[in-house]
């Protein structure tokens, strides 16, 4: 019988005792004949060796919201004069070896050494370009942040850093960051693996913060399935004021679908909980999948006309770019 070297607790509506899941939801799981005809097709698009950035030096704290893009899903937040990080990867490569995997082609939109006092981490998922733990020893050394995660995360952190602040929910657990702020981890359409076997052992989720300065969430990696989570966020915490939706590694779509959405997706993310503002992430810093790098800034702009969305109300984050809010 396998076991789950990550997590050991009750069956749930989202874990059947050995492997999470989302209820009602296509299993994004492929095996090693669907990854082979993936990866033999060849229509991978060639990306850039390195894209220019002009990195952002953020202030020390800030009351009204304020969002800094470093790259891929890793985003400074400020708001309520908390600084907080979701999935912050600074490390060359999004890999377990440093010599080999998906390689960084935009440098940190931040410098490490310019981040503020970090006061927490949220952390969606265990995989390697949202989980890395070279990263996350440096925050460590440097700020003892609070790190949040889902289930069975934890197991990979604390084995990894000793002393960690560690806090650890299922999806709609809340737990404080401060005295009039809270964070929500969300549901999503996704699965975890940091190695062989382990498929969907460790839970994965979105954040949702609630702050006397407005709600932002971020969404996580996830597939759009048949939109039910989305509508039931929307039900459970209102409509955020910035959403960070996921828009690119989506190709190819007969592969990604139930794990990661397309930019059409995206906005349909954005109309279904109703966000008064989004962030399109999870583009253009490491290469997973087969679309072209700038392919997810177009077809975003295109859902968005289609949709009659006014285009500054879901931008694509580049590293280095700042909203502000107020």
């Amino acid at each position: 019988m396998p076991k789950n070297r990550y997590y050991a607790g009750p069956v749930s509506d989202n874990f059947d005792g050995l492997r999470f899941f989302s209820p009602g939801q296509p299993l994004p799981d492929r095996g090693l004949r669907e990854v082979w005809a993936w990866q033999r097709s060849g229509q991978r698009a060639k990306w850039p060796r390195e894209v220019p950035v002009a990195p952002t030096v953020p202030p020390a704290r800030s009351e009204a919201p304020r969002l800094t893009m470093v790259g891929h899903a890793s985003v400074l937040i400020q708001v309520a004069g908390l600084n907080l990080l979701t999935d912050p990867v600074w490390s060359q490569r999004a890999s377990p070896l440093s010599f080999a995997g998906p390689k960084r082609v935009t440098a940190p939109g931040i410098a490490f050494d310019a981040l503020p006092e970090i006061d927490a981490v949220l952390l969606s998922h265990n995989h390697y370009d949202h989980l890395d733990l070279a990263t996350l020893r440096r925050l460590h050394r440097a700020h003892a942040p609070l790190m949040v995660m889902p289930l069975g995360t934890d197991a990979t952190v604390r084995r990894a850093i000793r002393g960690a602040r560690v806090a650890v929910g299922d999806w709609h657990d809340r737990i404080a960051l401060g005295e009039h702020v809270s964070v929500a981890l969300t549901p999503a359409n996704h699965w975890s693996s940091r190695g062989l076997g382990d498929r969907r052992m460790a839970l994965w989720c979105g954040h949702w913060l609630d702050t006397p300065a407005g709600q932002i969430w971020f969404a996580g990696d996830t597939g759009y399935g048949d939109g039910a989570i989305f509508r039931d966020i929307r039900a459970r915490h209102g409509t955020p004021d910035v959403a960070l939706i996921p828009i690119g590694a989506y190709a190819p779509r007969w592969f990604m679908r139930n794990q990661h959405v397309g930019p059409d997706e995206a906005v349909q993310i954005f109309r279904d909980v109703e966000a008064r503002q989004a962030l399109g992430i999870h583009w253009g810093t490491f290469q997973l999948t087969d679309e072209p790098r700038e392919e997810p800034v177009q077809l975003l702009a295109e859902a968005l006309g289609e949709a009659g969305i006014a285009a500054e109300r879901f931008r694509a984050f580049a590293p280095g770019d700042v909203h502000a809010e107020g």
